[in-house]
């Protein structure tokens, strides 16, 4: 687990104090913990003991080893396809195969991703997705767009009210020029972090609309903004990062959000049934 994740996954043990720490860190991540204790402090306007006593309730010996922890993940998360794949040519191919490498690397993936997710963040995506006065508008990157896609698709089902983010530059500034406090932005950005996608954030969040971020272990910079972080783990056979983790998240996401619609649900999917064969398409 990244320390923004372990940050996130133990604010509510926090006191007032060092809760003000834990927001000034994702505010500005990493940058805010590259400085010096007095800096973190002032930031965060607490004393530099309760930084101190912050950090060692995640479980750091003191601020040296917190912020070799985040230069170790700093070099993580700017790792590209690239590195990966100079890496595996310095070491060679693994004997073993592509498929036995999936078969060992993607289940665990999986599993360490659903187990790690606090519940009440889990809970906290589900009740906003599920809530039906919300306007949802999903966009991702060159890759995650086809999550965002994908979970469209899953919500134009079973609750309505749900769009793709458009590329173009007419259409998606028509989309966006009426946000407000009743929108719900799903955004899906993993390392190497995409800055339209903060810079979505950045404006959409001053308009008042709420966003339910899809990232990785190490946390888009889009996190100090979002209302609710849905980490994935992207552990891969290849040198590219794996979405199986996410898809799988976003799998259960839908899931539960057709959990708590309950009857909502069912009555949506038999007008879009009738509606289809109505109006032809698949």
């Amino acid at each position: 687990m990244g320390v923004a994740a372990l940050i996130r996954q133990r604010l509510g043990e926090c006191s007032p104090a060092e809760r003000r720490v834990a927001r000034a860190l994702l505010a500005s991540y990493p940058a805010a913990g590259l400085g010096t204790v007095a800096a973190l402090a002032e930031r965060s306007e607490v004393s530099a003991p309760t930084v101190l006593r912050f950090l060692s309730r995640l479980g750091f010996g003191g601020y040296p080893e917190f912020q070799r922890a985040l230069r170790d993940e700093l070099a993580e998360r700017e790792a590209s396809p690239l590195t990966a794949y100079r890496a595996a040519e310095r070491t060679g191919v693994p004997p073993e195969g592509a498929l036995p490498r999936a078969a060992a690397t993607l289940p665990e993936a999986v599993a360490g991703t659903l187990a790690e997710l606090p519940q009440g963040e889990l809970d906290a995506a589900v009740r906003l997705l599920a809530d039906q006065q919300l306007r949802v508008t999903a966009a991702g990157g060159r890759f995650s767009g086809l999550l965002a896609h994908y979970l469209v698709l899953h919500l134009m089902q079973v609750r309505g009210g749900s769009r793709l983010l458009p590329r173009t530059p007419v259409e998606r500034t028509d989309m966006l020029v009426d946000v407000g406090r009743r929108d719900l932005f799903a955004l899906f950005d993993f390392r190497r972090y995409e800055e339209p996608t903060l810079e979505l954030a950045r404006e959409v969040t001053g308009r008042g609309a709420k966003v339910v971020l899809f990232t990785d272990r190490w946390l888009s910079p889009v996190a100090g903004l979002a209302e609710v972080v849905l980490p994935s783990r992207v552990e891969s056979p290849s040198a590219y990062d794996s979405f199986v983790p996410s898809l799988a998240l976003v799998e259960t996401v839908v899931a539960a959000v057709i959990d708590r619609l309950g009857p909502v649900a069912g009555t949506r999917l038999k007008a879009m049934e009738a509606a289809q064969q109505e109006f032809g398409g698949a």
